[in-house]
């Protein structure tokens, strides 16, 4: 699994106008909770980009005061206006302790109802999941090849093993749908079919 490291440094004052003074020095404040005890630290704005903006599930190591705390990210706080960084969460990975994560989709395979002309829909990117670290990873693989025309993949049906899936399970996670053109082919077909049926039930016209 990806990580980084974050080299931090003790955070000796609090308040918002400690936070204020050191967001202006290009840092930004953090907090890493979860383990022993909680670690009040900042580090330069550039140290948190690989992992804020990345749709990809990413431990970090953040190293402060001479020890390093394996993490993953839990919150983030931004400026309303200027969408600057203003927070990060982290919560500490303890190897006997569930967390709860949100994990990316990898759908895997050709869908059955692709193959027959329609159209794959992903309806979720992401899973919440709770389990311990060491089953951490980086995406959750779900399997769509027996996709058919007009049906659902939904939560239920996701296989993560050593995990509890937390979203409610009824929600769609893809499903394949009829695109325009198969729609407009089934509907000549059924035109054509239906034809002399129609005619023969028609009424002769009068002359």
């Amino acid at each position: 699994m990806k990580a980084i490291t974050i080299e931090g440094q003790l955070r000796t004052d609090s308040g918002k106008k400690a936070a204020r003074q050191l967001r202006s020095q290009q840092s930004v404040p953090g907090v890493i909770y979860g383990g022993s005890k909680e670690i009040n630290f900042h580090a330069p704005a550039a140290a948190f980009r690989d992992i804020v903006y990345t749709p990809e599930f990413i431990l970090a190591e953040v190293k402060v005061d001479g020890n390093t705390y394996r993490c993953i990210l839990k919150d983030l706080q931004f400026h309303k206006v200027t969408d600057e960084l203003l927070h990060v969460d982290f919560l500490e990975l303890v190897d006997d302790k569930k967390v709860i994560a949100t994990l990316p989709i990898k759908f895997v395979g050709t869908p059955a109802g692709v193959k027959a002309g329609g159209k794959l829909v992903t309806k979720m990117k992401t899973l919440k999941v709770k389990t311990l670290p060491k089953y951490l990873r980086e995406s959750i693989e779900v399997n769509i090849d027996k996709l058919e025309l007009n049906n659902n993949i939904r939560v239920e049906d996701v296989v993560a093993e050593n995990m509890e899936i937390l979203n409610s399970p009824r929600i769609p996670v893809a499903s394949v749908t009829m695109t325009r053109q198969l729609k407009q082919e089934e509907a000549a077909g059924g035109a054509k079919t239906e034809t002399p049926a129609a005619a023969a039930a028609a009424p002769a016209e009068k002359k």
